[in-house]
């Protein structure tokens, strides 16, 4: 063996999991990663992300690409595929750096217990559009919901005599707050409902029960579907049909949209090249870049893990990055028509605005209500925003615990009790995020994934292409697919993409600032547990594994960045790459002798 074993370092030998399976189908991968851009907290987020900059703001995500997505997405596809282990096994390219995949199992689990609001809601007003009038709709808002002149909504706008003195005063501004029903009846779920003040920090925490019961629904669901869908393949053929489906019907809701008053407008704006659409999309997008390796950073990594062999990562990469994007642009389409949609009620009357929260979850179903056949819509519409949800925290739960099972040899025998648990654990924590302050603060937490993924990116720069280093790895991946990584992308990712990552590091940082001053205690301290003190585990991981190690200092720092147990699993690619590491190890050190000797 030329590289370390667990054995030499006194340690537990690495076991690879017989039972862990692989993908039906090689597209399933592609599926699976087309799943993670369906995390849609960055569109309710908006008003960070900038995501108003339309099509030619998506230009600069061609650029990052090319010089940033597609090469990492090889670099952590690499580290799945070549090792067949999950996102804390796989760092067995460099031991000392484990703990960043525990790490990436934190981020995921952060996630998870407030992305249930994204399959609750669409579930909510998919359960309220069986009813025969929709209550969000014009009709239906009478019987539950008490106009005032103080109090409009898009139903029924008026104005008092001080407003109306005041819009007629030209030397005054004067805007009136025009409220969308499906936005009040969605907090109208809550006992603290103030219309004039919501959200108000400084209420008591109050539980919505409904919320409750749809966030129930959603994890027996998730149950079942790992009931039922447990091994890999029958896992992959669910996501790829669940991924087919969403984007079907997500096209067939973009054509009927276009149809809405103002839409088609919304729609040619997002289309229109406009300069400052493209230095916004600079900052903007590589946010949405980073989205892509999954809410954990390390999804990838875990579902490549599934794939044979010889797996071409680099042309999927290619595939995966631009199907990512064609989904976030349909996405930014749906968003420009809605919002193109209710500025047509703006534009009725100089000195209205209308408050369209949550466009694509809450806003969108008071501009079907509109449509013919309003009820077939909304569960058409929310069906795919409820899809999308359970793709994208199935994937991510399957990843976490195949991670762990790699990982943890014991847990292997209870893959069940393991499953379930921690889906029941998953669920009871989620519950907080059906509170007055949890369903509005959430999104610190998502802000939070920002700084995190940018540090975790840097790290994996350089443990990959410094420590383990770039001719070894260009090694690896040509005996892998059988083709060589360019060394230009190598010269950027090494000294140009480290540039980028600090400048998001920082970005995210002070985003984070910011919005956890504005934000619930509760959602401070959760941030606290589950996205920055995880972070101590990366240097506290590497200097227990240095403290397992023997030797000297200097010596057991050497052996614990290096490789162990680094190998393909299956043994004929073990020993032909056994035999490929003799060979370029043995011409490496008679190429030093004989420098050493002229």
């Amino acid at each position: 063996m030329v590289y370390e074993t667990s054995y030499e370092a006194g340690l537990k030998p690495f076991t690879p999991d017989p039972d862990r399976g692989m993908w039906e189908k090689p597209s399933d991968y592609i599926f699976a990663c087309f799943g993670l851009a369906l995390k849609l907290d960055v569109f309710v987020a908006s008003y960070w992300f900038f995501f108003d900059m339309g099509l030619f703001g998506m230009m600069p995500y061609v650029l990052y690409m090319v010089i940033f997505l597609v090469p990492i997405l090889v670099i952590h596809s690499f580290m799945g595929q070549f090792s067949s282990s999950g996102f804390i096994s796989a760092f067995r390219v460099s031991p000392f750096f484990k703990g960043m995949g525990y790490v990436s199992g934190f981020l995921t689990i952060a996630m998870l217990i407030y992305y249930g609001i994204f399959a609750a809601v669409p579930l909510l007003f998919m359960f309220h559009s069986l009813r025969p009038t929709l209550p969000w709709s014009c009709e239906g808002l009478k019987s539950w919901f008490n106009h005032t002149a103080e109090q409009s909504s898009i139903c029924n706008i008026t104005l008092t005599d001080d407003e109306l003195a005041s819009s007629l005063n030209s030397s005054e501004y004067f805007t009136k707050i025009v409220h969308v029903p499906s936005v009040l009846f969605f907090q109208y779920h809550f006992d603290s409902f103030d219309i004039s003040n919501f959200p108000d920090l400084s209420a008591a925490y109050q539980l919505s029960w409904s919320l409750v019961g749809f966030f129930v629904l959603i994890w027996a669901m998730i149950a079942l579907i790992f009931y039922k869908f447990s091994e890999v393949a029958k896992f992959g053929k669910f996501i790829r049909y669940m991924v087919i489906a969403t984007l079907v019907l997500l096209l067939v809701c973009l054509v009927r949209f276009v149809f809405l008053p103002g839409a088609w407008l919304g729609l040619l704006n997002f289309l229109r090249p406009q300069r400052d659409d493209m230095v916004m999309g600079t900052a903007a997008t590589f946010i949405l870049v980073l989205q892509a390796f999954g809410a954990g950073w390390g999804g990838v990594i875990a579902l490549s893990s599934f794939n044979g062999f010889k797996t071409n990562i680099m042309s999927y990469s290619w595939i995966i990055a631009f199907g990512q994007m064609l989904i976030y642009i349909l996405f930014g389409m749906v968003t420009f028509m809605l919002e193109y949609h209710y500025k047509e009620v703006e534009t009725e009357s100089f000195d209205t605005h209308v408050i369209d929260h949550w466009l694509l979850f809450l806003s969108s179903a008071s501009a079907m209500a509109t449509m013919e056949w309003p009820n077939l819509w909304t569960i058409i519409y929310y069906s795919m925003l409820l899809m999308a949800a359970l793709i994208v925290m199935t994937t991510q739960i399957f990843t976490v615990l195949q991670s762990l099972f790699d990982e943890f040899e014991m847990l292997r025998a209870r893959r069940q009790e393991v499953t379930f648990g921690f889906i029941g654990g998953l669920a009871l924590c989620s519950f907080f995020f059906c509170t007055n302050h949890g369903i509005i603060y959430f999104a610190a937490i998502a802000v939070d994934a920002i700084s995190s993924h940018s540090l975790l990116h840097l790290l994996l720069l350089m443990v990959v292409l410094w420590i383990y280093g770039r001719q070894r790895f260009q090694r690896d991946i040509e005996f892998m697919l059988g083709q060589l990584f360019a060394s230009w992308k190598i010269f950027i990712l090494r000294f140009i993409t480290p540039i980028i990552l600090m400048f998001t590091l920082m970005l995210g940082i002070s985003m984070s600032v910011m919005e956890h001053f504005y934000s619930s205690k509760i959602v401070l301290v959760i941030s606290i547990f589950l996205v920055v003190l995880p972070l101590l585990a990366i240097p506290g991981y590497g200097f227990y594994y240095l403290y397992q190690s023997t030797g000297t200092f200097c010596e057991r720092f050497r052996r614990v960045c290096r490789p162990t147990d680094w190998y393909p699993v299956e043994m004929e690619h073990r020993q032909q790459y056994e035999e490929t590491v003799g060979n370029s190890e043995m011409t490496h050190q008679l190429f030093e002798v004989t420098e050493e000797v002229n």
